[in-house]
């Protein structure tokens, strides 16, 4: 774990409770480079009808999007949820150097839970992976989250 890991997780979580505020799976996540946010986002699926629009897809957008560029070597992506297989091929194709995740999650993770794509040596780009920060607060959150929704 870095020295600020901590914070930019706090960063992700605040976008995933914007994403509860609006109904949404609460997910968040923050792109840093060089020790500076460049980007946020939390999850929009329901509000905007679209199953692309994963917390770490929104922010890759627009990380690229600010930068110009379609690649991300440097930076770290923090997410308040193990990504999934279409998030974590995204941050493939970017080449984001490191993940750092909150809470795993059994049903869809691909870098720890159901597979560990990073350990995967056929990659020709590796991604350090952090996990377990802030988990037991982010899966209150995310209980929370689904109970409200049963009722």
């Amino acid at each position: 774990m870095e020295r600020n890991d901590q914070y930019f997780l706090k960063e992700a979580i605040k976008e995933a409770k914007k994403a509860y505020l609006k109904d949404e799976v609460p997910v968040g996540c923050v792109i840093v480079l060089n020790n500076k946010i460049i980007a946020r986002g939390h999850n929009m699926k329901e509000s905007k009808n679209n199953a692309l629009l994963h917390a770490e897809m929104v922010a890759i957008n627009k990380a690229i999007k600010k930068l110009g560029t379609s690649i991300l070597p440097e930076a770290t992506l923090y997410v308040t949820l193990e990504p999934c297989l279409m998030c974590a091929g995204a941050i493939f194709q970017t080449r984001i150097k490191r993940v750092v995740y909150g809470v795993s999650e059994p049903k869809f993770g691909v870098l720890g839970s159901i597979l560990s794509l990073q350990d995967v040596k056929e990659f020709n780009h590796k991604i350090e992976v952090t996990k377990g920060i802030f988990a037991e607060q982010i899966g209150i959150m995310m209980k929370e989250f689904f109970r409200r929704l049963r009722k």
